[in-house]
C-alpha cells in the first residue's frame, strides 16, 4: 500500500500528473485550532514533548486540507536540547540557548547515547501519527542541519548574518568541528529513530546553508548531508531523504548527486524555470511558492501556482512553499493554492 502514496512515488522519481503537496509549517500558529492546542500544552516546548498535543496538532492541516503528507511537530532545536544545551523560547523573539563558543562549553555537552532520555517523547508521537494519519497521507521526520543546529548553539539565538558561527569556524576550526561532527552523529541517531518509530522520509533542513560560501559550503553543509544520508540510507534503505540547503543558489546544482538526497527543497530566491532545468534534471525537486502569497492572496497566488507546477511538470515535483508558512497567513489562501495545484 505504502508504494501508492504520492510522495512516495514522487521521491522514487515518477512525475506524477498532479504534484503531491505540503507545506513547512503547516502545523502552526495561522490556524485557530492550532493556537487553541499550544494554549491547552502551556507554551511552545511543553507542547513539543506532549506526545498527544503534538500529534493533535500535526494532525489538524492534515483534517482541514487533505495534505498528501504531514511534517512531525517537533523543533530542530531539541536535538541541541537533549544533547545538554539549555533550551528556553522567549515568547515574541523565539529561541534562547546556553552558548558553544570555549573547549569547556564543548565538554558539557553529553554523548550522543543519552540523546533519547530527552528524545523519546518525539518518538511517541511519531508512533501515535503512524496510527491515526489517513492511510494515503505520507508521514515526514525531520531534523535540523548540522550547521544550521550549530549556528544556533554557538550563538545562543538566531541571527541575521549567522556571525557567531563564522568567527568560531574562523577562529578555532578545531572546537568548530567537533560541535559539527557531534550535531552530525546525534542527528544520524535522532532521524534513525523517528524512522523505527514509523517515520517514512525525513527532512534535513539547512536553513542557514546560503551563508556558506564556496568550500565552506561543500564542507560544512554538503559533507554532513552526505553524511547524514549514508548513515540513513545504510540503515533504512527504502526511506527518502529531503534536503533543504535554503538560499544555496548555484549551491542547489547537484546538490542531489553530491550528497545522495532523494529530493532537493527549493527556497523562492530562485525561479522554478530555473531550478527545472539545473536541478530538477538530477531527480526530485520540492517547492517553491513563496510564503508571502499565503497572506497577500490573490489572483497572484493562484498565477504563481499554476506557474510553478507547470514549469516542473515535466519531472518529479512535490508542490510546497519556499519557506514555512508564516503566521500571519489566511488559511482560506492555503485552500486556493491547494485548489490551484490540483486544478480545482
Amino acid at each position: 500500500m505504502a508504494a501508492a502514496k504520492t510522495i512516495l512515488r514522487s521521491l522514487a522519481g515518477e512525475t506524477l500528473p498532479t504534484p503531491p503537496i505540503w507545506m513547512m509549517r503547516q502545523a502552526g500558529r495561522y490556524l485557530p485550532e492550532y493556537k487553541a492546542t499550544r494554549a491547552q500544552a502551556g507554551d511552545f516546548l511543553s507542547l513539543c514533548y506532549n506526545p498527544e498535543l503534538a500529534a493533535e496538532v500535526t494532525l489538524q492541516p492534515i483534517r482541514r486540507y487533505g495534505f498528501d503528507a504531514a511534517i512531525l511537530f517537533a523543533d530542530i532545536l531539541l536535538l541541541p536540547q537533549a544533547l545538554g544545551a539549555d533550551l528556553w523560547f522567549v515568547t515574541g523573539e523565539g529561541p534562547r540557548l546556553s552558548t558553544i563558543t570555549t573547549q569547556a562549553d564543548f565538554d558539557k555537552l553529553k554523548p550522543v547515547g543519552e540523546i533519547d532520555a530527552v528524545l523519546n517523547p518525539i518518538y511517541e508521537t511519531v508512533r501515535i501519527l503512524r496510527q491515526e494519519l489517513p492511510q494515503e497521507t505520507t508521514l515526514i521526520g525531520f531534523a535540523g542541519a548540522p550547521w544550521t543546529v550549530a549556528t544556533y548553539m554557538i550563538a545562543g539565538r538566531g541571527t541575521p548574518d549567522q556571525a557567531p558561527a563564522h568567527a568560531l569556524k574562523d577562529e578555532n576550526r578545531e572546537l568548530f568541528e567537533a560541535l559539527l561532527a557531534r550535531i552530525t552523529q546525534g542527528t544520524i541517531e535522532y532521524l534513525s529513530k523517528q524512522i523505527e518509530a514509523g517515520a517514512e522520509v525525513v527532512k534535513i533542513f539547512d536553513s542557514w546553508a546560503g551563508s556558506l560560501k564556496g568550500a565552506d559550503f561543500q564542507k560544512y553543509a554538503l559533507e554532513p548531508a552526505r553524511e547524514i544520508t549514508a548513515a540513513i540510507k545504510a540503515r533504512h534503505p527504502d526511506i527518502p531523504v529531503i534536503g533543504f540547503p535554503r538560499e544555496a543558489g548555484d549551491g542547489y546544482i547537484g546538490f542531489a548527486k553530491a550528497t545522495g538526497v532523494d529530493c532537493v527543497a527549493l527556497d523562492n530566491s530562485v525561479s522554478a524555470d530555473w531550478a527545472a532545468a539545473n536541478v530538477q534534471v538530477d531527480g526530485c525537486v520540492q517547492g517553491n511558492l513563496a510564503s508571502s502569497h499565503m497572506v497577500t492572496g490573490g489572483q497572484a497566488l493562484i498565477d504563481e501556482t499554476r506557474a510553478i507546477v507547470k514549469a516542473f511538470s515535466g519531472g518529479p515535483h512535490i508542490f510546497n512553499l519556499g519557506h514555512g508558512i508564516t503566521p500571519d497567513a489566511d488559511p482560506d489562501n492555503v485552500q486556493r493554492m491547494i485548489d490551484a495545484v490540483r486544478g480545482q
